[in-house]
Order: structure tokens, then sequence, then C-alpha cells
């Protein structure tokens, strides 16, 4: 069993966006006279506010939640095994399942049955990445991606860069909540990066207008539990187990222990954003509300070279790429791309300002601090490449991107405050990445969050996932009905992209 004691500091976000009128109608409609709160009838709180108005600070203030994760055990009666190999490995098979879930025995093929003892293993609650060793959790990770899939971003170096750099810590609303799950002998076989918050930025899947509709119902959005990699709008598995022979069942166990935590910390709602389509069709069959969004990815079809890439776009599309990278030349700038050791501490120094200047302009708020940039490149080596742009001996622009198993990530970008490069954005963030990852044989550029400028420069849409618990049932069946119709939209756009893209006819 493992205790913790959550804080939160309940900020109230800017409203970005309305919560559908439909909607509001709807919550009205669904006042009941009791609520189902994680499948238990409880007295239904009183609605002390039904209006839109100028939201108060709320002074910080702890939740005293008192969380426990119960161990899973193999007892009782509820579900039979059938392994189909020799006897003797049926031992391997042992498995521990929540609470509400038992294993009577195992059956193998042939009419062989054998009662096995129960093993257990043991659910905590983590507040630091540094609680678990970087071979342990990597190893959780790569067996949850393979190898050819491997997300950099779910590795104990970028997490933990993260939380020592002080950019996802309690101070700044992310507060790490992590999931582990030990067998008996201490071996680590399943996490989940989880981070309780007080506020919905830095997430890319925008629930401001759902907080602002709880607030107009007297209720209280924050804290919240959000499943994801801080700051990153990047799709990876989100439940991450070794490659076991019970991989399935621990994957419920943690889904499980998820939402008994929000349910038990009385929070309003738990986010699982960005996983992988496979965990989005499972988390559904959990009770999660299924969202999708969308990004411009670029797709490598074996090219040898940028030019032949070029040969694949629209005569118009192309002779404008064209254009754009010549203007970068005729400026006098040369290109650089630097990995691993060629990365020194001034470049970092640097980048940062270009990425301060890049907030400062943009969002107002930077997530990340400088601190983070130096630890990141020290853990994760090659796996880092940034692009700069160099005037003489200045550099005045850069973009950072990591190297995955079979993708380059592009993050984030930035230039020199008081110097204008034009089209030099499109050289660092999407010519230079999309010849890095010819040159490197990678499948896919992914070029960040947003941005229908991509489309005409090669990078068409995809769908993106995340998975929504909320507890409150007249809540969840408004959002549920907003989901749906959202949904349409998007795939509605999609196609409309997709038909009138950027590519020659027969070109996928």
């Amino acid at each position: 069993m493992a205790a913790v004691v959550m804080s939160y500091y309940c900020k109230p976000s800017p409203f970005l966006g309305h919560f559908p009128s439909y909607l509001v109608s709807l919550l009205l409609l669904a006042k009941s006279s009791s609520r189902q709160v994680a499948g238990t009838a409880v007295q239904e709180s009183k609605i002390s506010a039904l209006f839109w108005g100028s939201k108060k600070s709320v002074e910080p203030k702890e939740l005293d939640v008192s969380v426990s994760l119960q161990d899973s055990i193999l007892t009782g009666s509820g579900l039979e095994v059938i392994f189909d190999g020799p006897t003797e490995f049926g031992i391997f098979f042992l498995l521990v399942l929540a609470a509400n879930s038992n294993l009577v025995g195992f059956k193998f093929r042939g009419g062989l049955e054998k009662q096995i003892t129960p093993k257990r293993i043991s659910l905590s609650i983590i507040s630091s990445i540094s609680e678990v060793s970087s071979r342990e959790w990597d190893a959780c990770n790569l067996d949850a991606t393979g190898p050819d899939k491997f997300n950099p971003f779910l590795s104990h170096g970028f997490l933990s860069s993260l939380e020592e750099s002080r950019s996802a810590v309690k101070e700044t609303g992310w507060m790490p909540s992590h999931i582990v799950a030990k067998d008996e002998s201490d071996n680590v076989l399943g996490v989940v990066p989880l981070y309780l918050k007080s506020h919905s930025y830095g997430e890319f899947v925008f629930d401001h207008s759902w907080a602002d509709a709880y607030y107009g119902f007297g209720s209280r959005y924050y804290p919240k539990f959000q499943c994801c990699v801080p700051f990153t709008p990047v799709t990876g598995p989100r439940i991450l187990v070794r490659n076991i022979p019970f991989r399935d069942q621990l994957f419920d166990v943690l889904v499980s222990a998820l939402k008994d935590l929000a349910a038990k910390s009385q929070v309003s709602s738990l986010h699982i954003t960005f996983p992988t389509e496979k965990e989005w069709h499972m988390l559904k069959e959990k009770g999660f509300l299924q969202r999708i969004g969308m990004q411009y990815h670029w797709k490598n079809h074996n090219y040898k070279n940028f030019d032949e890439f070029l040969m694949d776009m629209k005569q118009s599309k192309r002779k404008n790429i064209r254009q754009e990278r010549k203007k970068v030349s005729t400026q006098n700038l040369s290109m650089k791309r630097l990995r691993g050791y060629e990365i020194k501490a001034s470049h970092w120094d640097t980048f940062y300002s270009f990425y301060r200047n890049t907030t400062d302009n943009k969002w107002g708020t930077p997530y990340l601090t400088r601190d983070f940039f130096h630890t990141m490149g020290s853990k994760m080596g090659d796996q880092v490449l940034l692009v700069v742009a160099e005037e003489g001996d200045e550099l005045v622009a850069g973009a950072l991107n990591i190297i995955g198993g079979d993708t380059l990530f592009g993050r984030l970008w930035g230039c020199h405050p008081k110097a204008y490069y034009p089209s030099l954005h499109f050289e660092a963030c999407y010519y230079q990445a999309i010849e890095a990852a010819i040159e490197l044989n990678l499948n896919t550029v992914e070029a960040g969050a947003q941005g229908e400028h991509k489309i005409q420069r090669g990078y068409l849409p995809v769908l993106t996932y995340s998975c929504h618990y909320l507890i409150d049932e007249a809540f969840r069946k408004a959002i549920e009905e907003f989901l749906v119709r959202e949904s349409t939209q998007v795939k509605l756009v999609m196609k409309l992209i997709h038909d009138s893209g950027p590519l020659k006819e027969g070109v996928k």
C-alpha cells in the first residue's frame, strides 16, 4: 500500500472559447436527485451558480486526500486463463488483477487443469520519477513501444529533465503522481506517467471551456489528473507495461488504479492525452470518453533526397518551396544540424533566449526553464538534433528536434529578437527536418501541434487521440455529446484537406 497527501493551487483558467450553449442546456436537464460517482450513488451537490461571470482568484489550499492503491492478488473466482503451451511454462502466466478481478486457475489445452498459488503485485504512487531507476522505467517504455517505434519523450531521461529543471513540478501546477507496479521480487513491471494539475496549460488538448462550465455550475474542475508527457503533443503509449505474458491484464489493473485514484482523490476528472490508437480503443471499454484531434505529419516514401520528395508535390507547391529555400540562401545564412556532443552549453544558452523570444511574443509564459535544455541535452545525447541558422559567426535561430525509433519530432523554434529573416522558420523547422529524416531513414516527421501552413509544405493531417474520465455523470453526458459533434467536424476537415492536398494525385 502507498499513501500520498496531494496539494493543489486552484487557479482559474482564462476563458478560451465558449462551452456550447446546447451543452449548458443539457446540463440543466441532466440534473437528477442523485449522481453516480465511480459507480456509487452519492447525494447531489447543490448548484450554487448558473451564470457566467468574472472569476475570483482562489487562495492555494491543501487537498488532504489519503489515497491508497490496493495491491492486486490472484484469489477467488471469476477469471480463467487458457494457456496453449507446455505445462511447465504455465507458471509464468501468474497475474495480478484489480481487487474485483480474480483467477480461479489455469486450464491447459488438452484437459489438464492445475491450481496455481496466487502472487501479488503492489501498486504505488511516487512523487518523483527519480524514485524509479532509469533502467527499469526505460525497460517499460521500450517494451511498450518496441525498438522500431521507440518514443524518447517517455524515457526516464526526458521526464526526469522536466522534474529536475523545475519545469513540471507542483509549483508550476504539474505535481508528479506516477503509478508504479512491482511484483513480489520488487521488479518494476509497469509505470504510468501521471500528474495532478491545477490548470490546463501545456496539454494541447483543450478543455478550458469545460472548466468554465464547471465553474458556472458552482463546481470545481481543478485539480484534475493528467496522464501525459508535459508540454509535448506527441502520440505514444501511456500505460507502459513490460513485455510479459500477462501484459494485457496488467494494463487493465493500471487503468483500474487510475480510475480508483481519481474517485478517491475527489478530483473532477482524469485525462489521458495523446495515447496510441490501440490504447484509445481499449480505454473506451473502460468507461473513458473518446476525443480526436488533428496534427500535420510528413511521410517518407523512401525518398533518396529532398528533390525526390519535391517531385511528389504539385507543381505550384514545388515552386513555392524552392523559392522559400532560395530566400534563406540569399540572406547569407548557413544552416547546420548538430547532434549530441556537437551541441555545447553555449548553444543551449542561446537557444533558450530564442525560446523565450517565442514564448514572450506568442504565449506569454515559458513552460521550460533554462536548466531543462542543459539537463535534457546531457541525458539524451545523440537523440537530440538541434538545427541552427548562423549569420557569419552569430547564431540567429534554432529548431529543436528529438529523434525516435522511426520518427523525427520537431518540438521548439526560436530566433533572434531583433532580426527578421523571411522563410527561415519554414527552412529550420520543416525543410531541414525533412532532409534529416531522409538522411536518417526515418519514416515520419512530426512537426508539433496545429499550423495549417504546414500543409502546402508537404505535411498532411493525421488523427490524434485523447481519453477523458469524468466523475460527475451529468457533465459526462453533456461533454460526450459535444465530443461526438466535434469528432464529425474534425473528420470533415481532414477529408477536405486530403482532397485538396499538396501532393500529386495518387501520392498518399
